[in-house]
């Protein structure tokens, strides 16, 4: 009878009992659902067993690996309803495509267009799998045989993907009759899934889900087609290089195509910050040119890129970083750990900033601030700055787009801009990469190279750094005037030469370890490529170093 330790008590129980038996035993002492465990130093999914003394703790859907599994196991049933519903004849193929707020975009292909009617169909399918519980099993086959699975199930974009696959066996995930591969862990049934809600949108469906945060309701988030148009804009790039999962980068770069697909990437974005210029240019009277998007964005970039495309339309831009406004380190408000909040608005000297505009609006010359990190004070050096007609400000931080930082001036003379890393590169066709995964990667890669900061203290602080996100970054979104994606479809290809080091780093005895396990096995679907040919000015020197800004 293996020993369990769990929540300080011994417990004992007969070898092959699973973890999910043991779940049912626990779960009144926990608010969310229970949906896998730590079983000594790995994660366990509940249809697997006990074979061993060890020390169990249980993940639910509260934690970040909790929700993630919620999430996969509620695809893999939206996309087995979709198959059912639009005939075993011909079945509808389902791309999982975005995540929109709390729920995830998919694409639906078939002869056929989605309606109301289907997407109610779908839906009722799918609470009919909850109702009947019906079990998904995992088993580990050969890679020939893997392969030869998906090839039946018509799933060319899998078949791509394994041959790079370097472990001989895959595992392979079934539901009822139907076969599919699944880049993380699942649930061990369908019961499990009881929150969700499926509709209509756009061409396809939009498959409502829990948040983290609230693991038992669904929260339908406001409508963003500014970032769903963004996100297709980009889904459009990668289709026109050939480009829509990582099986065909990998094929692209094995034919010896990088250097081609590099500068076309580049070009479009290239082309892609001249439109926005363009309007800049267009729209008599803007002074202002706001700038905010999350972590790892490649705002600095970005925000030099465009100033030279600016300068093109007879434009004098004059970069400021809303950094510089800082409060002095004594003034910052904390967290409840007591360390400093640096990204909340009133770390900010939000009246000096807008003090600060007004009068150069007016016309006025003003001495411009600069905040020195090192002793946590406000300096002025005599940076002084005076707006001429062709002189527009191209501020930078991630409250630009809240009206709440430049209240003072007219909307009139502000230009909004919207920057993040909408990763819409899939491992394949069921496998979305997160956009978090993407900025995350950067950030290790360019912490380890600016900072010196291991890939551990990256990963520590990330959960605060998407905190601060949800609160004062993507509720302003929607407003930007234009949107840019900062993601580039090969850079994954070239941040993992730069980023594995730093992960296997991580000792075993860590918290951080499952996560960087977890982006190690991320990155093992690449293949990778030298950075030495990029262009001195593209957005992901900004992460591995050798721009020509000063990033």
């Amino acid at each position: 009878m293996p020993k369990l330790v769990i929540e300080g008590e011994e417990r004992e129980y007969e070898k092959g009992t699973t973890f999910e038996e043991i779940a049912r035993d626990y779960q009144d002492r926990y608010d969310n659902q229970i949906v896998a465990v730590v079983y000594g130093s790995r994660i366990r999914e509940l249809m697997k067993k006990v074979d061993r003394d060890e020390n169990l703790k249980f993940i639910t859907t509260s934690d970040e690996i909790g929700n993630n599994t919620y999430t996969r196991t509620a695809l893999m049933m939206l996309i087995k309803a979709v198959r059912d519903v639009s005939g075993k004849k011909h079945p509808a193929f389902t791309k999982v495509e975005y995540k929109i707020g709390n729920a995830i975009y998919c694409n639906i292909r078939g002869d056929f267009k989605v309606t109301e009617t289907f997407a109610e169909e779908v839906n009722k399918r799918m609470q009919d799998m909850v109702d009947d519980a019906l079990p998904i099993s995992k088993k580990g086959y050969p890679l020939a045989d893997a392969v030869d699975i998906f090839t039946k199930e018509g799933m060319d974009d899998k078949v791509r993907l394994l041959r790079y696959r370097r472990s001989s066996e895959v595992n392979v995930y079934k539901l009822d009759e139907f076969n599919d591969y699944f880049y993380g862990y699942m649930l061990p049934n369908t019961s499990y899934v009881k929150w969700f809600k499926v509709e209509k949108y756009h061409e396809g469906l939009l498959l409502h889900l829990p948040s983290r945060r609230h693991p038992d309701e669904i929260t339908e988030s406001e409508p963003r087609e500014k970032l769903f148009n963004e996100m297709v804009r980009s889904t459009k790039w990668g289709q026109m290089m050939g480009i829509d999962t990582v099986g065909d980068l990998n094929d692209a770069i094995c034919r010896g195509e990088f250097n081609d697909l590099m500068l076309v990437q580049e070009a479009l974005q290239e082309r892609r910050i001249g439109e926005i210029a363009q309007k800049i240019y267009e729209r008599k009277g803007v002074k202002f040119v706001m700038i905010a998007g999350p972590s790892s964005s490649g705002k600095t970039s970005f925000a030099n890129r465009l100033s030279i495309q600016m300068r093109t339309y007879g434009l004098n831009p004059h970069p400021i970083s809303l950094d510089n406004y800082f409060v002095n380190r004594e003034d910052t408000p904390l967290n409840e750990d007591g360390s400093y909040n640096f990204e909340c608005l009133e770390a900010l000297d939000v009246e000096k900033f807008n003090e600060d505009m007004v009068d150069l609006l007016d016309g006025k010359r003003v001495e411009m601030p600069t905040f020195n990190f090192v002793t946590g004070k406000r300096e002025m050096n005599g940076d002084f700055l005076q707006l001429g007609d062709e002189d527009v400000l191209v501020i930078e931080g991630i409250h630009g787009l809240n009206e709440k930082m430049s209240y003072a001036l007219p909307a009139e003379s502000k230009f909004k801009i919207y920057i993040s890393a909408l990763t819409t590169l899939s491992v394949d066709a069921h496998n979305r990469i997160p956009t978090t995964d993407g900025r995350l990667i950067r950030r290790i890669v360019r912490d380890a190279r600016t900072r010196g900061a291991s890939a551990k203290y990256t990963i520590a602080m990330w959960d605060s750094v998407r905190r601060g996100e949800h609160l004062n970054i993507f509720p302003y979104q929607e407003s930007a005037d234009e949107m840019f994606n900062s993601a580039q479809i090969y850079e994954l290809a070239v941040l993992k030469q730069y980023a594995e080091p730093l992960l296997f780093a991580i000792r075993k005895d860590e918290p951080e370890y499952f996560e960087a396990k977890r982006l190690l096995k991320f990155l093992d679907y690449f293949v990778a490529v030298d950075s030495q040919a990029l262009p001195k000015n593209s957005i992901t020197r900004e992460f591995v170093g050798g721009s020509c800004f000063k990033v």
